[in-house]
């Protein structure tokens, strides 16, 4: 496995934090959020026949959260390929074998 210097491994864990922040506050605001202004989110027009902060918080958050998976993980993934982070080779290297170099 190649050796990163410690700027590109600085820069790497930088933006790989800014999306864990950026995704963990849009998953406290869809969760959290609609509890907290249940009373203000009372539309008139209901959401697939219930009110939009019940099924929000019954249905929305987890579906909000699923999603949320699958965009971090395609985001990681190329932040690992903009840095060079090869997951195969890593994956290798984790199962005790040696690195091919």
């Amino acid at each position: 496995m190649e050796k990163i210097d410690k700027k590109t491994a600085d820069a790497y864990y930088r933006e790989k934090n800014k999306y864990i922040i950026i995704f963990l506050s849009i998953w406290f605001v869809v969760s959290f959020g609609v509890v907290l202004f249940a009373d203000w989110l009372q539309f008139e027009m209901p959401l697939l026949g219930f009110p939009f902060h019940y099924w929000m918080g019954a249905q929305g958050s987890i579906l909000t959260f699923i999603v949320l998976l699958f965009i971090s993980a395609k985001v990681s993934d190329r932040i690992d390929q903009k840095y060079g982070i090869d997951e195969g080779e890593n994956e290798k290297i984790s199962y005790g074998k040696t690195a091919d170099h």
